[in-house]
């Protein structure tokens, strides 16, 4: 499937490395890209900016003059992403980028238990990367997300559409008005990193701690992680805030999110824009390139990267979903070179539904995306909760084992969840459901009820997200209280 038109016969040698490059025809090869695609330093050069520049000029959501953050982790793709802003900006750049670049580094440090003194060595680390650029940088550690606000998790209303010639106006405007295109060393700003309570590291850490298994661990972080990053650009006036994922770092969220259930998100996780936050559009500029490339290009031109470990850092290919999806499309790329240009060209066609999504309390209470369970019977979430139930049933032997009107005082004789129990006498389950009060999953999209499912205790969670949800259960009681006296949609129309 993935060698459609192509012959592979193992790695290429040394002396099988064509002599010449593709494209200039004169200078010898220096990299093999794909079989066939030999370039010379130059030329691989000037293909690696040209398809950075084609990525922005192509969708132009980046207006001149717009403030624009860059979230850099220290790894080979995001420090490329920082290496190409800094050379569309320098002095020498044949077609200059015009907006206003800042650097934010989250330092996740104490979510998998570095000392203090190990994060202190990374950020002095980055810090001197960063200040080589001349941009603003923050650094940020993870531990602030637990005193973030409830408003980000809502979608803040974002500035309206753009018509057709509005870029093309503003670049005119912008060379009129003979604005600078980029910050100089003396407009550097540096913001020191806020001190670190040892009580939010062991919160952070009993927080990721709640979660039985390393996928729901990598879920919650990467949810904790997008929430700072964009409460962060709030804060700081940015509009755009842009993530360094690859190609390849695509393909394999791509897979993985469908495991996992994130099937209706994945235009939004994967896709060039994500605007589900309103005021804050998220890019991904580096979405063409591969790992290979990146790895390639790095090493050529000596772009500094630093190592950072995560959670699944020296952990077994099946300790996650995601650990073994992405070792799966790995050794797939090894043998068919197409693999990952197939799974990111599927990525590139979906398109998420708009218009699903209007009201605050129809989004997703942690990833802030339109919710998916309020589906029709005929379809496959609801198929999924009923076989979900259907498990959970006991086996007639087992319900055989004691009569069929008598049931442990301390025990619901329920055999189906949601269900009203058979107890003929006391209605035990009847009155539990009276005062029960909705559950915070009913706020959740279906990938991230598994994950709050997977949870030892939902009172860990952030206080920001405990506050949104009650504030929004309560809303929601007081629209089925006054239901009988609300104007249908049809009768406002009519």
């Amino acid at each position: 499937m993935c060698q459609v038109e192509e012959e592979y016969h193992g790695p290429l040698l040394r002396e099988e490395l064509p002599r010449q490059c593709v494209k200039c025809k004169e200078a010898s090869a220096a990299v093999v890209i794909r079989a066939g695609d030999a370039y010379c330093r130059g030329c691989f050069k000037e293909y690696f900016i040209h398809k950075f520049r084609a990525m922005l000029g192509k969708n132009r959501l980046i207006f001149p003059g717009e403030k624009v953050l860059l979230a850099v982790s220290g790894g080979p793709s995001s420090c490329s992403m920082l290496s190409q802003v800094q050379e569309g900006l320098s002095q020498n750049a044949h077609k200059k980028l015009r907006f206003l670049p800042g650097i934010v580094y989250i330092d996740e440090g104490g979510a998998v238990g570095q000392s203090v003194e190990h994060r202190r060595r990374t950020v002095e680390e980055l810090r001197a990367v960063f200040r080589a650029t001349g941009f603003p940088f923050l650094m940020v550690p993870l531990e602030q997300v637990l005193d973030l606000p409830s408003s980000v998790v809502l979608s803040a209303p974002g500035a309206p559409e753009q018509e057709a010639g509005a870029y093309k106006a503003a670049v005119d405007h912008f060379l009129l008005s003979d604005g600078s295109s980029g910050v100089t060393a003396g407009q550097q700003q540096e913001t020191p990193p806020p001190e670190v309570q040892e009580a939010h590291t062991h919160s952070l850490q009993r927080l990721l701690g709640s979660a039985r298994t390393l996928t729901a661990r990598e879920e919650l972080l990467n949810i904790l992680r997008q929430h700072l990053l964009v409460h962060t650009a709030r804060s700081a006036g940015y509009s755009k805030l842009m993530l360094g994922d690859s190609c390849t770092r695509l393909a394999v969220k791509l897979l993985s999110s469908i495991s996992l259930g994130r099937g209706a998100q994945l235009a939004h996780d994967t896709g060039f824009s994500d605007s589900r936050y309103g005021d804050t559009i998220l890019v991904r500029p580096m979405r063409d390139y591969s790992a290979k490339e990146i790895a390639y290009y790095n090493r050529m031109f000596s772009v500094p990267s630093v190592f950072t470990a995560g959670l699944d850092t020296k952990t077994a290919d099946k300790s996650s979903i995601q650990h073994l999806t992405e070792s799966f499309v790995i050794k797939l790329q090894a043998d068919f070179p197409s693999t990952v240009s197939t799974i990111y060209r599927t990525s590139e066609k979906l398109q998420s539904c708009k218009g699903s999504a209007s009201a605050e309390g129809d989004r997703c209470l942690l990833c802030v995306c339109a919710l998916d369970t309020a589906a029709e019977n005929a379809s496959a979430f609801s198929a999924t909760l009923i076989s979900e139930q259907l498990s959970q049933t006991k086996s007639p032997g087992e319900s055989r084992q004691a009569p069929e009107w008598t049931a442990p005082a301390s025990q619901c004789c329920s055999i189906v969840g949601g269900e009203l129990c058979g107890n003929r006498g006391g209605g035990c389950c009847s009155s539990a459901k009276a005062s029960e009060s909705p559950p915070l999953r009913s706020l959740l999209c279906y990938s991230c009820q598994l994950t709050i499912k997977d949870m030892s205790s939902e009172e860990v969670l952030p206080q920001y997200i405990l506050s949104e949800a009650e504030r929004r259960l309560r809303r929601s009681q007081l629209r089925e209280e006054i239901r009988d006296f609300l104007l249908e949609d049809e009768a406002d129309e009519g």
